[in-house]
């Protein structure tokens, strides 16, 4: 490992997050005047997906490891809905919208299956119990 480099860094997830944060800092910029709110929910919800990757990969525990790639994932379909809503109104154009709802497909399925990882391996140790409900 590199003397710099992080448990994150390691994560093919992480690498399409930050893919995620460009696109969408990129489309965002592209909104017409008005629509502040939404370039700055989008832009929140996009960096919220490489933050709670990036804090999942850091949790010693798998429970908790779970819990940020659920919240991870929960933020991109965020944005994913934010980008079709978009792309309903008419705001951008429809190829405009598309690069980043490839990517936040991959992400959603990529971080399903660190989230069952997670979940099987608390599971097979018994030690899954009833999960508190997340933030």
């Amino acid at each position: 490992m590199d003397a710099r480099e992080f448990e994150f860094e390691k994560l093919d997830a992480f690498g399409v997050s930050l893919q995620i944060a460009r696109v969408i800092d990129r489309l965002s910029g592209s909104l017409p005047t008005g629509r502040g709110y939404m370039r700055d929910q989008l832009r929140r919800a996009a960096n919220s997906v490489v933050l709670n990757v990036a804090e999942g990969a850091g949790e010693f525990s798998r429970r908790e490891k779970g819990r940020f790639y659920r919240m991870a994932k929960r933020s991109a379909t965020e944005v994913a809905a934010q980008v079709m809503l978009i792309e309903s109104l008419a705001l951008l154009e429809p190829e405009v919208c598309e690069e980043a709802l490839d990517l936040l497909h991959r992400e959603v399925s990529m971080l399903s299956g660190l989230s069952q990882w997670a979940a099987e391996v608390e599971a097979s140790r018994g030690v899954r119990e009833q999960m508190p409900e997340d933030e």
